[in-house]
């Protein structure tokens, strides 16, 4: 699968991984600062953004993918940073391809299973007859009920097009996505280690990393350091961008 991206800067590569129902682009309001440093590459995960749709998914495909990517782009080896999914994935790649990683870092996600948390928000969007809706408006609006946080409801709504008709369509697998909910949420399925450097960083306001899990983050991932941002909830670079960049500079230069 070749993956759609967008890249800024120069010098070493490094790359971004984008969480569940996002793409590259939410990692644009840190990637200017970071590209004063490195040569940035965000790109879409399968089944998000402009990437394109599969019926399967899990994280050992997604790994495969970014393996592809870093062929394609002949990089022969990065920083990776992933958050949530994207950091998951980001672990996958650093076990499955050690020698592909130079440092990793991992915005809020563990190597754990995790509950299903999103079917809520899965069936709000697709009770959605797109096709009945004129205005991006309209739609933000039917969402109010289910969704009642507007910033959300905003978030997943950049996953919004158009077809060549001018109506609405999705341009992430919605349906894909969510029939591969439950494989997102299991244990990574890789045992080995990655014993190059590693930072976890967590919202210090987000239970996505508690304390039990440092054991097994540090059993998978030996050199691991893990730092919090105690004014960050879960999108810790969306909450906190001075301070995440900051936190990754120092560990990255």
């Amino acid at each position: 699968m070749t993956l759609h991206f967008k890249q800024l800067g120069h010098g070493e590569p490094l790359v971004l991984l984008h969480g569940l129902f996002g793409s590259g682009d939410n990692w644009f309001g840190v990637a200017p600062r970071l590209a004063e440093k490195f040569h940035v590459f965000a790109p879409d995960l399968r089944n998000h953004g402009y990437s394109p749709h599969h019926a399967e998914m899990g994280y050992p495909l997604m790994a495969a993918d970014v393996e592809k990517f870093f062929l394609s782009q002949k990089i022969e080896s990065a920083h990776v940073v992933g958050h949530s999914m994207g950091g998951k994935v980001a672990m996958q790649f650093a076990l499955d391809f050690p020698a592909r990683v130079k440092k990793l870092v991992v915005v809020d996600m563990a190597p754990r299973a995790y509950a299903r948390a999103h079917d809520k928000i899965f069936a709000a969007l697709l009770a959605l007859d797109l096709a009945s809706f004129q205005t991006h408006q309209q739609i933000e609006d039917a969402l109010a009920p289910e969704i009642p946080s507007l910033s959300l409801r905003r978030f997943l709504l950049k996953n919004l097009g158009r077809d060549e008709h001018g109506k609405f369509i999705w341009k992430m697998n919605l349906r894909g996505v969510v029939e591969n909910y439950s494989r997102l949420g299991e244990v990574l399925s890789a045992e080995n280690q990655f014993d190059k450097p590693a930072l976890f960083i967590r919202g210090g306001k987000s239970d996505y990393i508690n304390t039990a899990d440092e054991a097994e983050i540090r059993r998978r991932f030996p050199a691991a350091e893990i730092q919090a941002i105690a004014a960050a909830n879960h999108w810790v670079h969306a909450d906190t961008p001075e301070e995440f960049v900051r936190m990754v500079l120092e560990y990255l230069c």
